[in-house]
C-alpha cells in the first residue's frame, strides 16, 4: 500500500464513516406511469412536499450548425431565463418568488436539461408556466439580446478573463476533439454568438426541441396520473419535426503528447491531461474503473492518490483530481451535474493552478503517477479500502430528490440500471485483477494531450521540450522520502510530440473553431 499521510488517511476515514453511518437512502422505484412509456420516468415519495420536474431533450451543441456555435445554448436560456407568451421574464421572476420555486436549463454536448422545482403546494400554476417555457417561449428580442451578451460574456469574460481553471479544461476539451462534434465549448464561441440571431433561435427550437425527442421526469410529492399528462402535454404541444441524432465519428489519434498552452496573464499555471476513452456507464468495464479512479483522484477528497502526493505531502496546489467521464461540478458540492451524459467519454486529470515555479515539476509527477498506475495497478489492501469507500460513498450522488431523477434519467440514455443500484451489484463481485486489468486496456501514459495556461508561454514550452531538471520549491519543510521521491520525479521523461506543439494567445481562444 502506498503511504498517504497520517491526516489523508485520517479525512478519509472520516468520510467512509460518515457515509457508512447515514442511512443510505432507498433506491428511487419508478412509478408505474413512467413504466408504461419510453419517454417518462420518475418517481413518488409521498412525504416530500416537494416536487422536481426535468425534461431531458436529445440536442446540445453538437447540433449547432457551422458558424452558429452556442446556438443551442442560447435556445436553452431562451427557455430557462426567458418569459413565455402571457409573461414576461421580469413577471415571471415575481410569480416564482413567492413560491420559493425555480426554473433553469443547463446544456451540454449531447442533452439540454429544463428543470423546475417547486413545493406541491403550488404545483399546478408552476407547471402551467414551466409548461409554456418549454413549448412556447416568448423569443422577446430583449430576453435574446440579454441571453447572448451573458453568454458571450461567459466566454469572452469569464473563461477567458476570469477562470483559468476552466479555460484549461476547455482548452483540453478542444485540444482532444478537433475536427469532431465536442470541439466547441457547450456554450459556443465569440463569433459563433454573434452570428446567431432570434430567427435562429426559433428555427431551432422548432426543428430540435420536438415531441419525438424528449424524456419527461417527475421526482418527489407529486399526485398520481401527474407524470402521465406532462408526457401528454409535451407530446401534444410540442412540433411534430423528427430530430436525426449526430453521428459521432471516432476522435482523432493523439501521438505522443500533445501540448496546447495558452498565453495569458496568469498568477499560476493551470493544468489539464487527458486522453479519449471508449468507455461509458454502458459498459462493464465502467465499474472497475470506477475503482480506479477513486483510489487515484477522487474529486475533492483525500481518498484519492493525487490530492496525497500532490497537495497533502508537497502543498504544490489546492487539488488534483482524476475523471473518467465528463465531470461537471454541481455548485459548491463534491458531486457531479447529472443530466450531461456522452456517447464518448474521455480520462482526465485536473491539475488546479500551481505556482508557475512548480508546474514542470507538478506535470512530471501527475504522469509519473499515471504511468504506475498503468504499469503496477492497487494493491489489494488499497483495492479493497477504495471498493468499501465507494460502495458507502456512491449513496451521495442521490441524497436528493432531484439528483435521483437526474440519475434515472441518466439511465435510460446509457439504457442501464439505475447507477447506485448498478454499482452496490456490481463492485462486490469486482476483484483487484478485475481493476487492474481494465486500468491497462483503457488508460495510458504516453499518447495524451497537455493543456496548460500560464505567463510566459514561450519560455514554460521551451523548458518543457528542453526535458531539463525541474526540481520544485516548497513553502515549508518536507521529509527526507519525499525528496527521495523528488530526485526521481525532476527528470521523469514527457515524449512530447514536436511537431503538435501550440501556443495559442488568449484572446484567439474560443473566437472560433477554426481559430483552435
Amino acid at each position: 500500500m502506498r503511504p498517504r499521510g497520517l491526516l489523508a488517511a485520517l479525512l478519509a476515514a472520516v468520510v467512509l464513516m460518515a457515509t457508512a453511518c447515514a442511512s443510505p437512502p432507498e433506491p428511487p422505484k419508478p412509478t408505474d406511469e413512467s413504466t408504461a412509456s419510453a419517454a417518462a420516468v420518475g418517481f413518488q415519495a409521498p412525504d416530500s412536499p416537494i416536487v422536481n420536474l426535468r425534461i431531458v431533450f436529445r440536442t446540445g451543441s453538437i447540433d449547432d450548425p457551422p458558424g452558429l456555435h452556442g446556438l443551442n445554448a442560447l435556445t436553452a436560456l431562451m427557455i430557462g431565463a426567458g418569459g413565455t407568451e402571457t409573461l414576461g421574464y421580469d413577471e415571471l421572476a415575481e410569480t416564482l418568488y413567492p413560491w420559493s420555486a425555480s426554473i433553469s436549463a443547463q446544456s451540454d454536448k449531447e442533452v439540454t436539461t429544463v428543470t423546475g422545482r417547486v413545493h406541491r403546494d403550488h404545483l399546478e400554476p408552476f407547471y402551467a408556466i414551466f409548461r409554456d417555457l418549454i413549448v412556447a417561449p416568448r423569443f422577446d428580442p430583449a430576453d435574446f439580446e440579454r441571453n447572448r451578451d451573458r453568454l458571450r460574456n461567459a466566454v469572452v469574460s469569464t473563461l477567458r478573463g476570469n477562470d483559468d481553471e476552466e479555460l484549461g479544461k476547455e482548452a483540453l476539451n478542444a485540444l482532444l476533439y478537433r475536427g469532431h462534434p465536442y470541439e466547441a465549448p457547450t456554450m459556443g464561441t465569440e463569433l459563433g454568438l454573434e452570428a446567431i440571431t432570434l430567427d435562429d433561435v426559433r428555427e431551432f427550437h422548432a426543428r430540435r426541441y420536438t415531441r419525438g425527442n424528449f424524456l419527461a421526469g417527475a421526482g418527489g410529492g407529486y399526485p398520481e396520473g401527474f407524470l402521465a399528462r406532462v408526457e401528454a402535454d409535451l407530446r401534444d404541444s410540442l412540433p411534430e419535426a423528427a430530430a436525426e441524432q449526430v453521428e459521432l465519428p471516432a476522435p482523432r489519434v493523439l501521438e505522443g503528447v500533445e501540448l496546447l498552452v495558452v498565453e495569458k496573464e496568469a498568477i499560476a499555471t493551470a493544468i489539464s491531461i487527458g486522453f479519449p476513452i471508449g468507455v461509458t456507464r454502458a459498459d462493464d468495464d465502467f465499474y472497475p474503473l470506477l475503482v480506479a479512479n477513486s483510489y487515484f483522484g477522487e474529486h475533492r477528497t483525500f481518498n484519492g492518490l493525487l490530492m496525497n502526493v500532490m497537495r497533502g505531502q508537497r502543498g504544490l496546489n489546492y487539488g488534483d483530481y482524476s475523471y473518467i467521464e465528463n465531470f461537471i461540478q454541481a455548485g459548491g458540492s463534491r458531486m457531479p451535474v447529472p443530466n450531461i451524459p456522452r456517447r464518448q467519454q474521455f480520462f482526465s486529470i485536473w491539475i488546479r493552478p500551481v505556482p508557475h515555479h512548480n508546474a514542470h515539476f507538478a506535470l512530471r509527477q501527475a504522469l509519473r503517477e499515471l504511468q504506475r498506475l498503468v504499469e503496477e495497478g492497487l494493491s489489494r489492501e488499497d483495492f479493497e479500502a477504495t471498493r468499501d469507500f465507494l460502495l458507502n460513498y456512491s449513496q451521495l450522488y442521490v441524497q436528493t430528490t432531484g439528483r435521483r431523477l437526474g440519475y434515472l434519467m441518466d439511465a435510460r440514455f446509457y439504457d442501464t440500471g439505475f447507477l447506485v443500484d448498478e454499482i452496490r451489484a456490481r463492485l462486490p463481485a469486482l476483484t483487484v485483477d478485475d481493476v487492474n486489468s481494465a486500468v491497462r486496456r483503457h488508460l495510458r501514459f504516453d499518447d495524451l494531450g497537455v493543456a496548460a495556461v500560464t505567463s510566459n508561454a514561450g519560455e514554460f514550452v521551451e523548458r518543457l521540450l528542453a526535458g531539463e531538471p525541474s526540481p520544485p520549491t516548497y513553502n515549508t519543510q518536507v521529509g527526507e522520502d519525499i525528496l527521495a521521491e523528488d530526485a526521481e520525479i525532476v527528470d521523469y521523461h514527457i515524449p512530447f510530440n514536436m511537431d503538435r506543439v501550440q501556443i495559442v494567445p488568449v484572446r484567439e481562444m474560443f473566437r472560433d473553431i477554426a481559430a483552435n
